[in-house]
This record gives C-alpha cells, sequence and structure tokens, in this order.
C-alpha cells in the first residue's frame, strides 16, 4: 500500500452460531489488523441472547446485528451486507483468523483489475502448515470442492497455491466480494442455507462475466468446520442432506438449457446411487428376480446417510418453483458458455467418492448421457449484416461473410442478413436473411453477436443495459465520414439530419458495444477519441486495459489465404481487350468520396503516347439494391465519352462480377488503381479493393492521403501521387504498366505484404476474443467505485461554502451568487427526487 493512497472501506462479515468464543477470538484479531479501513460486523444467528451481549462487551468495535433465528450462514451474510457501509465486503468465519495483509493484498487485487469481482483467500489450517483452500473445483453433478484440501502444504505443488489465477469460486470461509456486484447478485442464495452458496455465487459471477481471482498473498487460518463440530454431528445425516440438496439447486440454476437436459438426469440417478452406496444398502433386497421368500411387509432400516441423500432429491423438487424463477433470471443474465467455464471447474468428471458401486453408476450415467459431449458445447456467434448476400457481394457482406467462416472453425455460427436480397452461395455454417422483427429469435440463441452499420437500430433488444449478450461491433466502416460527402447533393437541412442520425446509430453502438474492430491504427486513433467524447473510456475501463487493445482491435478487411487461381473468363474476353494491351482495374464500385474523373483524364494523357492502356471499372452498379446511386458514376461516363475513351480506352462493366469470379478479372490486369480526394473521409478510410490488388500481385497505384498509400510508400508495392494530378498520375501508370523491372520488384514485395492481410491473420483478434469473451469491465453488471471521496460535513462543510461565496462574489458580484446558489437547489432537489 502507498502511503497516503486512498483506500475503500472493507466490511467484514463475520456470523456468529453458539459459538461466542470463537467469535470473539476472530474479531479481535480483526480490530487488530494492519488494514486501516476496517468495518467490523457480526451477525449473530444463535438463539441465546445472551451471545450477542457476550460479543458487544468483548469487541466494542464491532457492529453486532441479531437476526433474531438462525438463518444460516448465506442468511447471515446476507443480513450483514445490509447493514455493510463498505465498498467491499470481506466474508470471515468465526473459527478462522487472518494473517497479516490479508485485506490489503485482495483490496489491490480488486483495485488493479476492474474486471475482477471477488477475491479468494488462501486459507490454510490453524497452524499454517496444512491445506485449506488453494483452488476450487465442481464436478457435473454440481458439487464444488476444495482442490487439495487436507494435504500438508509441503505436498502441494507450489504452482497449485503460490500463483495467482482465476477460479469459478472462493470458499465463503475467507471471500472479498465488491458490494456493488454482491448487492447487483443478490448476494448469496439464502435457500442453500449453508454450503455450496460459496460455489453458487462465483458460479453466478463468472457466468455474468466477472472473475473470481485466487490471490495467495491474502491469507487466512480456519479450523475447518469448528463450528459445525460444535452445533452437529456427521452421522446426523444434516450436512449431507445440505450438499446433495444444494448440489442439485446449483446444477439446476446455473447449467445452461443444452447441458441441464443431459446432466440433471444423471445426477439425479447418481445422487441415488450415493445414497445407496454410502449407506451400504441393498439395492436389490426388493427385486422379485432375486427370489420369492417368506412375505415380508414390515419397516426397513435405511442408514441416515442414505435417507439424507433421498430426502435431499425430494426437497430440491419441493425448491423448484422458486429455483425456476432464479434459474431464469441466471439464464437470461448469462454472457459465458459452460464451455467457457470448463477450464475453472479443473475436472469436471470427478466422481469426488471412492465408493466402487457408486464409480461404476458414475461411469455408467457419464457414458448414457453423454456428459463429456454436453460440457464441450460450441459457443453460439450470431454474425448480422445489413448487405446483401449474393454471388457478387460488397465491402460489408464479404467481411461479415469471411467472419462467419473463420469463427465457424470453432463454434457454431449463423450469418443473417436484414436485407431482402440474400441468395448466397453455399456455406460451412447456416445463412439466412430476416427482417428486423424476426432478428429475436436468432439473437436469443446467440452468446455473442458480431455486428455492422445500423444493424443495433434494428435489434433494440440488444440494446438494453445487461442484454445477456456480448456484443462486437464492426466499425471498419466510418460511415459518418462518408456521408459528409455523399450526401452532398442533398438539402442542407436533410444531410444535416441524416448526418445527425448516422452519428447517433455509431454512438449507440460504441455505447453498446464490449468489442469493436476497425481497419487501421488511423482508424483506431478515430474510435478512440469517439469512445473518449461518449465517456467509454472511463478510469475503470483503463483500469482494466490501458493500451485498450482487449476493447478496440484492429482487424483489416482481408484477403484469401490462398493465391488466386484462374476459373474462367476474364476482362480481356468479356470486354473484347486485346492479350497485349496494357491493363488499369478499378476494382469496385465508384462512389461521391472517389476521383475517377482524374483517373479518366491521366488515362486521356497517357494513351497519348502509349497507345495500347486500357482503364477498367470492375462494377459500376452496386448489387445491394438499397445502395443509391451516385452521380459520380453518371458523370465518369459523361467525361469518357467526351473524350473519346469510352469502349476504346476506358470500358465500364455495367454489372459487378461476382465475387468468386473476380480473380479471372484480377488475373487479366496489370496494375490496380484507386484515387480519391483529400478529405476526412480519405484520413480515415480503409480501401478494400487494394487488398484486392495484394492478392492478385498487382503494382497499385493510389492517390496519397489514406493508410493504404502509407503502406504502399512505405513498401514499395507501386507509385504514390497527390491528389488531382492527372499529369502525376499518368506518369505513375506509365511507371506501373511498362517499368517491367519496377513492375516485378513490386510484386514480389506485394507477396510478401499479402501473408499480413490473409483473412486467418486479419482475423486473429477477433478469433482470440470469441474464444475468451466477456462484457467490457465499464459494461459488468454491477460495476461501482471502491474508493470514494468522503461527504464534507460540520466545519468542513462552513469553510468550503464561505470560499465559494467569496470565489463568486469576486466573479461576478450578486448577480453571480444568486445565480450559483439557485443551480444548486436545483441540483440538491433533483438528488432528493431521484432517491425517492
Amino acid at each position: 500500500m502507498v502511503q497516503g493512497d486512498p483506500q475503500p472501506l472493507v466490511s467484514v462479515i463475520v456470523v456468529n452460531y453458539r459459538g461466542a468464543d470463537d467469535t470473539i477470538t476472530c474479531l479481535r484479531a480483526l480490530a487488530e489488523h494492519d488494514y486501516p479501513q476496517l468495518e467490523l460486523i457480526c451477525v449473530d444467528n444463535s438463539d441465546d441472547s445472551g451471545e450477542a451481549a457476550r460479543i458487544r462487551e468483548a469487541v466494542p468495535g464491532a457492529q453486532v446485528i441479531e437476526a433474531g433465528r438462525n438463518s444460516g450462514f448465506a442468511g447471515g451474510c446476507n443480513l450483514g451486507a445490509k447493514h455493510a457501509k463498505g465498498t467491499v465486503l470481506a466474508f470471515l468465519n468465526n473459527d478462522a483468523r487472518p494473517a497479516p495483509g490479508w485485506v490489503s493484498a485482495a483490496v489491490a487485487e480488486l483495485r488493479a483489475q476492474p474486471g475482477v469481482a471477488a477475491v479468494a483467500s488462501k486459507v490454510l489450517d490453524w497452524d499454517g502448515t496444512g491445506t485449506d483452500f488453494v483452488d476450487g473445483g465442481l464436478t457435473w453433478f454440481g458439487m464444488g470442492y476444495k482442490r487439495h484440501a487436507g494435504l500438508p502444504l509441503a505436498d502441494v505443488p507450489a504452482t497449485e497455491h503460490e500463483v495467482t489465477k482465476d477460479v469459478l469460486f472462493g470458499t465463503g470461509s475467507a471471500l472479498f466480494v465488491r458490494a456493488s456486484v454482491f448487492a447487483e447478485l443478490g448476494g448469496f442464495d439464502e435457500r442453500f442455507f449453508m454450503f455450496y452458496e460459496d460455489v453458487d455465487l462465483g458460479w453466478r459471477l463468472n457466468l455474468r462475466g466477472w472473475r473470481v481471482r485466487y490471490v495467495p498473498e491474502s491469507v487466512a487460518y480456519h479450523r475447518h468446520h469448528g463450528t459445525m463440530a460444535a452445533v452437529d454431528a456427521p452421522e446426523t445425516g444434516r450436512e449431507t442432506f445440505l450438499l446433495e440438496r444444494n448440489a442439485l439447486a446449483a446444477l439446476y440454476k446455473n447449467l445452461s438449457d443444452e447441458t441441464l437436459a443431459r446432466a440433471l438426469p444423471a445426477a439425479l440417478a447418481l445422487a441415488v446411487r450415493r445414497a445407496t452406496a454410502r449407506g451400504e444398502l441393498d439395492a436389490t433386497q426388493l427385486d422379485l428376480e432375486q427370489g420369492v421368500g417368506p412375505v415380508e411387509s414390515g419397516d426397513v432400516a435405511v442408514p441416515r446417510t442414505t435417507l439424507a441423500g433421498l430426502l435431499a432429491i425430494d426437497q430440491f423438487v419441493e425448491q423448484l418453483p422458486s429455483l425456476a424463477e432464479s434459474r431464469a433470471a441466471e439464464q437470461a443474465a448469462r454472457v459465458r458458455t459452460d464451455a467457457d467455464l470448463l477450464p475453472l471447474l479443473r475436472k469436471a468428471l470427478e466422481p469426488a467418492y471412492p465408493l466402487p458401486r457408486y464409480l461404476a453408476a458414475h461411469d455408467i450415467l457419464v457414458e448414457a448421457f453423454g456428459i463429456e459431449k454436453a460440457f464441450g458445447q460450441r459457443r453460439k456467434i450470431l454474425v448480422i449484416t445489413g448487405d446483401a448476400l449474393t454471388e457478387r457481394m460488397a465491402g460489408p457482406a464479404i467481411r461479415a461473410w469471411n467472419i462467419a467462416l473463420a469463427l465457424a472453425a470453432e463454434h457454431d455460427v449463423h450469418l443473417i442478413t436484414t436485407n431482402p436480397l440474400a441468395t448466397p452461395p453455399p456455406a460451412p455454417f447456416r445463412v439466412s436473411a430476416g427482417k428486423h422483427r424476426e432478428l429475436d429469435a436468432p439473437i436469443a440463441w446467440a452468446d455473442i453477436v458480431v455486428l455492422q452499420g445500423h444493424v443495433l437500430e434494428l435489434a433494440p433488444s440488444l440494446k438494453k443495459e445487461h442484454a445477456g449478450k456480448i456484443v462486437v461491433a464492426d466499425l471498419y466502416d466510418p460511415m459518418h465520414l462518408e456521408l459528409l460527402e455523399q450526401g452532398k447533393g442533398v438539402a442542407d437541412d436533410q444531410r444535416a439530419a441524416d448526418l445527425a442520425g448516422v452519428t447517433r446509430v455509431l454512438d449507440a453502438q460504441l455505447e453498446r458495444g464490449d468489442f469493436f474492430l476497425c481497419a487501421s491504427e488511423r482508424q483506431r486513433h478515430l474510435w478512440l477519441g469517439h469512445l473518449a467524447a461518449l465517456g467509454r473510456l472511463s478510469p475503470r475501463l483503463y483500469d482494466a486495459d490501458p493500451t485498450t487493445q482487449s476493447l478496440l482491435a484492429v482487424v483489416p478487411f482481408g484477403l484469401p489465404p490462398e493465391p488466386p487461381v484462374r476459373t474462367g473468363p476474364g476482362l480481356r474476353s468479356s470486354l473484347g481487350i486485346g492479350d497485349t494491351d496494357h491493363v488499369v482495374l478499378w476494382a469496385g464500385g465508384v462512389y461521391s468520396w472517389f476521383d475517377p474523373l482524374t483517373l479518366v483524364r491521366a488515362i486521356d494523357r497517357l494513351r497519348r503516347r502509349r497507345g495500347d492502356v486500357r482503364l477498367v471499372f470492375l462494377g459500376m452498379k452496386h448489387p445491394n439494391p438499397e445502395v443509391a446511386e451516385m452521380d459520380i458514376g453518371a458523370r465518369t461516363i459523361r467525361l469518357a465519352d467526351s473524350l473519346g475513351l469510352t469502349g476504346k480506352h476506358v470500358y465500364f462493366n455495367e454489372q459487378w462480377v461476382p465475387y468468386h469470379e473476380r480473380q479471372n478479372w484480377l488475373l487479366d490486369a496489370n496494375c490496380g488503381v484507386t484515387t480519391h480526394f483529400e478529405h476526412v473521409e480519405t484520413t480515415f478510410a480503409f480501401r478494400t479493393r487494394v487488398l484486392d490488388y495484394l492478392w492478385a500481385g498487382l503494382p497499385i497505384v493510389t492517390t496519397d492521403g489514406d493508410a493504404f498509400a502509407d503502406l504502399v510508400r512505405a513498401e514499395r508495392l507501386g507509385v504514390v501521387v497527390p491528389a488531382e494530378d492527372s499529369a502525376a498520375l499518368a506518369d505513375a501508370l506509365e511507371k506501373a504498366l511498362y517499368d517491367e523491372e519496377f513492375a516485378a520488384g513490386c510484386v514480389e514485395r506485394i507477396a510478401v505484404v499479402a501473408q499480413r492481410y490473409a483473412w486467418p491473420e486479419a482475423l486473429k483478434p477477433l478469433v482470440e476474443f470469441c474464444r475468451d469473451p466477456r462484457p467490457a469491465a465499464d459494461r459488468l453488471p454491477g460495476s461501482a467505485d471502491l474508493v470514494t471521496t468522503p461527504p464534507v460535513r460540520g466545519r468542513a462543510m462552513l469553510r468550503r461554502d464561505i470560499g465559494l461565496v467569496r470565489e463568486y462574489l469576486a466573479a461576478g458580484g450578486t448577480a453571480e451568487l444568486v445565480r450559483r446558489a439557485g443551480g444548486r437547489v436545483v441540483k440538491v432537489a433533483k438528488q432528493r427526487l431521484r432517491r425517492g
């Protein structure tokens, strides 16, 4: 802890039940603890009011709350949390004591890791030589257990207890939780009474995207079951009953529908076998096949250990109506899959009990119900685009298609378009079209939603603060900057309204997204600025990752990893261009932000000294009928016509070439070109056509000003020219087309650079995110500040107000003072209304 560094108030909650001596020892140790900001709360569950009085007298600094009944460990902790003022709650068993640094080590982790909701302490036996808790595991049938518990610490590998790590849960005997998150989840489930309430809480935290972190520097010592031994005995079966019932409850609440359908029937059957095996009950004694003897109708003795398991199932059934409500809430809020949590279960197929009959049943049930497969369910990812999915796809559709293709190798992927034009080629994933009102079912199915463009506006359910879905927003297309150029022919008021509307669309994505994709480092700077302006770059998000790489990743438009192979006729035979002609290819659409006019003028210049030069526009009419025709295309054709170039030196292919045939046209070209104006759109654009030039190994001629111009210049892939300079452009085209040595060098260097832009390489950040997806740190449910400024009261408040009066009078006299005072009254009134 840094001297003078403000620390959060930590409320330590200790539950007492007929154990005043242990509780007093625990609270006294806490009162002398080395953390400066501790609030001690003791919840007395005892039926003897004298216990509470004894504790108050022995530890006057502790707040003692009398529950009035035995509400169990879960209920007692929840009651203490309701009275706590701290932003961090610490739960410590009354038969435990903290080591120096127990609190500060946990707090340091919570402050350093905004995505960590709870810290699990390292718990040793009372002497510090034996292991109580250093890791948690969970069986497929719902029983949480402490790995390595009971072993001498010296026999546990150092990597298992000396290394900070993520865990499914921490033991309730020594556990720290953010108070805001504890409240968000409703605290411990009081139906558990005691046992596994900590497993259930950790499970729920993980499902909602929070992390539970084991911190070995936060150490506590525990007399295992010290309190339980004083009030009950193992032979009663009560502990077994709670363990069995609560395991089923945790399983039922937290497993996904698919996994639960397999696991619950098997878990119920295994609970019965566990009960009969534990009590060594003869399970064949009523089997008629064993033979018929004298009629016996008397009671059969059933050991308590068997009875406990059977009654646990009975009471689990009794709780099902209320558990069903909790299950619905947990499943709606979850953002993590069962497969995501599988590593935290450690050994999910661990049988847990070394009883021969039980072990035989365990193996039978695992095999019969396919339990191993159930816990390996593939993640479900929905990719939504608003672009047409056809043989002739534009950039957004191509990108969405390749995103789906890359993710389908590891996940179940559904690509859906909201565009009415959907006749896609065959795919190794599901592809469909749907109007906005038809998106609810696919969204409900998905664990992760990857969206583009205006899609979020068509799916209002995703806009909810905690919709239970991870949202990836693909921002590779800065639509608002495009609109500045595209809307120039529209009335001024409509143009401003359109721009405001598109900006709101982008704002909504940036406010809602958990992970963002952009196409270049330039774009990354643009979107970081936008995120900062919206307040998303909060201290919480920044502290989780100061680089923001885990929030906003560069995922450029990609190209196929395999080189192009000719499959049919290309541009030469289709347009009647000779085999020896030198072809410049414009490999995409013609939009307002491009400058094809200067290019046509450059061709007019060049054809005067190179009569065999040909310029081909790959596609003039956009395949998406919802994209309006732009005037620049018609102007380009008119210019070529007026110069006598059309059909001689300039060729316009009206319809776009089918996506899977474009390589035939690319392979017929000698160089690729892209020209644009000098404006803001250019600065942040990512010209996807250039990637096809890389793929086909075409020397590139490009106007300066965008990210690809930087690439072409730095890697020497072609020639970069100033904007709107037809003479320089003509010279550059001549060099790329006719200087064979220069062109060959470009082709050689392009082959190396192209590998960096292959789709599998380009999409790596998205693939990695989808392997371990979590909500952004500032979107985790229950997030709140740990360290807050204490309210100003008493003389300090008076001094502050006098100082403000003097400041206001000096700044503007009485009028300024009245204005400021009026504003403060309004502010206070609004705050009270919100509280009310």
